[in-house]
């Protein structure tokens, strides 16, 4: 079964005139006047509301219910094209959209039965076999099963890791790592390749690209994995993985392009979450080993990122979940280096897309196929879109309910 063409990484980004839409009704100019004072920052407990709006109508529309799995829809209204359920990814950030609810201050205890629940769930798309892992959708007798996509099965362990440092739950570590020799099929050791090295994208003879989404989310998590383990085999996949991606697939500080083909071809796509997986590969392996080499290229990557990013509308044309990935990993990152520049671009990006791709009916968000930017009223609202939104304005209200939180 193909995978969601919602998720298909090496889609090429629409240009900012293709998504642009007229401003839907709703929507409010929220930009300063000139030479008036600026805005004041959004406060933990408004992030912390618009989570919890969020999270609302992300479960009242989407969410399936214990009669159906506790699974989700792809996307609402229906599509004549869509399963009967979502594929994999859009349910991993539904999962990930209550482990972050549970740590908003306060209320956060109110949705650790929901994060729990989920992670029940995830197994529902387990395969086992030969070649075992997580598939693009559900396996019999859910459904007809898909192909396991490397990049899935690296964000689900990163979830099951964000859990278990949230719970201490050890069996999602465990499952966090028994991920590892699922991610580790795809290193391709082709040395008459050019750049040898790098992970295919999904478990299949049809695969013919290694890709930097994979390589660098796996990276991530082998390094994240070795901070709780110390295992040493962690430790030199995370750095392999990693360097791979920074010599072979960096286009300049802080931007990875997407692929390279088996034809020798390189797709020079840039997505935001390639930029953050390599900033939080770096701050976890700074994490691990004390070497600062690893905070430097961090923090260079971060600031080259972050300049090219919030130029123009590149950020708002992106897609929301890839920004949510992106935005982590920023806080991440200034959680050991702080930079004050991080939390502003983030707040910014996360202000404006609340004014300008909510329907404030539903409480339901709304972009372009891409996934990222403008508010199109037509567009069916999906669980990948409205889940990255509950993650970014979870992670704002715990982020800035401690504003000097720093390791």
């Amino acid at each position: 079964m193909p995978r969601s063409p919602l998720l298909r990484a090496t889609a090429p980004v629409l240009c900012a005139g293709l998504l642009w839409t007229a401003a839907p009704a709703h929507a409010q100019d929220t930009a300063p006047a000139q030479g008036s004072a600026p805005a004041r920052p959004v406060s933990s407990g408004t992030w912390a509301d618009r989570a919890t709006g969020a999270y609302r109508a992300l479960q009242d529309n989407l969410y399936q219910g214990p009669g159906s799995h506790g699974l989700y829809l792809e996307q609402t209204p229906r599509q004549a094209t869509d399963q009967e359920h979502s594929y994999l990814w859009p349910f991993r950030e539904a999962a990930q959209a209550a482990v972050d609810m549970q740590e908003l201050p306060g209320t956060g205890s109110a949705y650790r039965q929901d994060a729990a629940e989920r992670f029940d769930t995830a197994q529902l798309y387990h395969t086992g076999g030969e070649r075992p892992g997580y598939a693009s959708y559900l396996p019999a007798p859910l459904g007809g099963g898909g192909d396991v996509y490397y990049d899935d099965n690296a964000v689900v362990a990163l979830t099951q890791l964000d859990q278990y440092e949230a719970t201490g739950d050890k069996r999602l570590l465990k499952r966090a790592e028994q991920v590892v020799p699922v991610v580790s099929r795809a290193w391709d050791d082709d040395t008459a390749k050019a750049c040898p090295g790098g992970m295919d994208w999904f478990d299949s003879p049809n695969n013919t690209i290694r890709a930097t989404n994979v390589t660098a989310l796996s990276a991530q998590l082998a390094a994240r994995l070795y901070t709780h383990t110390h295992d040493r085999a962690y430790l030199d996949r995370a750095e392999q993985w990693y360097g791979w991606v920074h010599s072979c697939m960096r286009k300049a500080p802080g931007l990875y392009v997407n692929d390279r083909g088996d034809d020798g071809s390189t797709n020079e796509t840039l997505w935001t979450y390639n930029s953050g997986a390599m900033i939080g590969t770096a701050t976890a392996l700074y994490r691990g080993t004390g070497d600062t080499t690893y905070l430097k290229n961090a923090v260079v990557d971060a600031t080259g990122s972050l300049a090219y990013w919030t130029e123009g509308s590149r950020l708002h044309d992106q897609p929301a979940v890839f920004n949510s990935f992106y935005f982590k990993d920023l806080l991440d990152l200034d959680a050991v280096r702080h930079d004050p520049a991080y939390l502003k671009a983030i707040s910014a990006y996360a202000d404006s897309t609340y004014k300008s791709n909510r329907d404030p009916a539903t409480g339901l968000f709304r972009f372009q196929p891409s996934n990222g930017g403008d508010y199109d009223p037509a567009a069916p609202a999906a669980t990948l879109n409205q889940s990255a939104m509950v993650q970014i304005f979870a992670t704002l209200a715990e982020t800035t309910h401690q504003p000097h939180r720093h390791a």
